[in-house]
């Protein structure tokens, strides 16, 4: 693992990602995706939105096989149900460093309102205009966003007891999920 990219497991070369997923935040306890245990709720709900999105996957290690990078936009574990703007902010140079590294990304699914403020904190402090308008997501979610060459997906958190709860959020991640695995591929 590199310093630029702290979530791509040794091995895995960086030419090799064309997809970005960004959550919010690192678990309670600081596991990010790799190092949080299989059965963990962080973990099942996000290998169980890529299945519903098409990918054919039973862990995190068959995302990063296929080409999808794992982040998030605070690299510190959430400890109040709100991460706060100035958090955000202070942690978009890290995002905009892993991006940076990345060469052949394709698309990249800001997962929630977080991932979202810290995509437009890393266009704002590179001088450029935010990527992601204000308004709720579900509004966004068809929206053609770019940054640079690069496809921007708004879309919901599948992690979390909400996840198991919103049915609706469910289908609409999965809808996600389904488009930015086929932008991943073109």
């Amino acid at each position: 693992m590199s310093a630029a990219l702290p979530y791509l497991p040794a091995g895995v070369e960086p030419a090799a990602i064309r997809m970005v997923a960004v959550c919010e935040a690192l678990t309670e306890s600081g596991d990010d995706f790799l190092s949080a245990p299989r059965d963990s709720m962080f973990v099942s709900n996000l290998v169980a939105a890529f299945q519903s999105g098409g990918a054919e996957i039973v862990s995190v290690e068959d995302l990063v096989d296929l080409g999808v990078y794992l982040t998030v936009a605070v690299k510190t574990p959430k400890v109040t149900s709100a991460i706060s703007t100035a958090s955000i902010n202070e942690h978009a140079p890290l995002l905009a460093a892993e991006l940076d590294a990345l060469p052949n990304v394709r698309v990249v699914v800001l997962m929630g309102d977080v991932a979202i403020k810290a995509m437009n904190a890393v266009a704002r402090q590179r001088r450029q205009g935010r990527v992601i308008p204000p308004g709720s997501t579900y509004k966004l979610r068809h929206g053609e966003y770019r940054y640079g060459d690069v496809r921007i997906l708004p879309s919901y958190l599948p992690t979390g007891k909400s996840y198991l709860i919103e049915r609706s959020k469910r289908e609409m991640i999965a809808e996600d999920l389904r488009l930015a695995l086929g932008l991943m591929t073109r």
